[in-house]
């Protein structure tokens, strides 16, 4: 993976700010967007989450995190690919078994935002927790057009020339790099990005940094061989 394509928290803070202020469905949009960047899911597998795959604590917890159980995708294959006509296909995660899920915490930030998501969209846990405007699945053409419309809009033309954060996927690869630099054990992100850990590694070793000043003081509080001078 090109480290070029990650983004920093302002370039993620501003992106995410300027879909939400989108005229028409801005809010929505910003909903899934915030989910890719905190939870790091492929984007096929967020648009085929329902309301009921998000648990949310209530406003008055003290924990604010929430969990996203994601069981499935719903990838876009064109119509000539599917046995139904539709652009989109159902299934099962990648790399899993038939019917495997896996469990994703999130961010108290996206706690706030998903609520608010679904009061404002009155969505009931049988719906889609991200839709279109017709109430159907988000189509790729439209996140894929709200994306580059915020890069061009608040990115640096020299930036937005750049890979940087190019794809919608990139949320994705921005995340679960962000967790391995913060520490979580690669066997912890791979169990939440849905990844092998060597496929996890391979990925994105190149990637890791900043963390050699935390593992000298590690190796240095360890201690050095015991001074045997005085011995004789």
């Amino acid at each position: 993976m090109d480290k070029r394509c990650l983004m920093n928290a302002d370039q993620a803070a501003a992106l995410l700010d300027c879909i939400r202020r989108r005229p028409r469905g801005g809010k929505r949009l910003h909903a899934f967007f915030a989910t890719l960047y905190y939870c790091g899911p492929r984007p096929e597998e967020a648009i085929a989450m329902r309301v009921r795959d998000v648990s949310l604590p209530s406003a008055e917890a003290d924990d604010q995190w929430c969990e996203l159980v994601i069981y499935t995708a719903t990838p876009e294959v064109g119509k000539q690919w599917t046995d139904t006509g539709e652009i989109h296909e159902e299934r099962d995660l990648k790399g899993r078994a038939e019917g495997d899920t896996r469990t994703v915490p999130g961010h108290p930030a996206l706690t706030r935002i998903l609520r608010q998501h679904i009061e404002d969209e009155g969505l009931k846990p049988g719906d889609l927790l991200f839709q279109g405007e017709s109430g159907g699945i988000l189509a790729g053409s439209v996140i894929r057009r709200a994306w580059r419309s915020a890069r061009r809009a608040v990115l640096p033309p020299h930036v937005f020339e750049s890979p940087t954060g190019k794809r919608v996927y990139d949320n994705r690869h921005t995340r679960l790099t962000k967790w391995l630099n913060d520490g979580v054990p690669p066997a912890q992100v791979a169990e939440w990005a849905g990844n092998s850990v060597p496929v996890l590694l391979a990925t994105y070793a190149r990637c890791v940094e900043g963390q050699l000043p935390d593992l000298k003081r590690r190796l240095e509080a360890a201690g050095d061989l015991p001074d045997l001078s005085d011995a004789d």
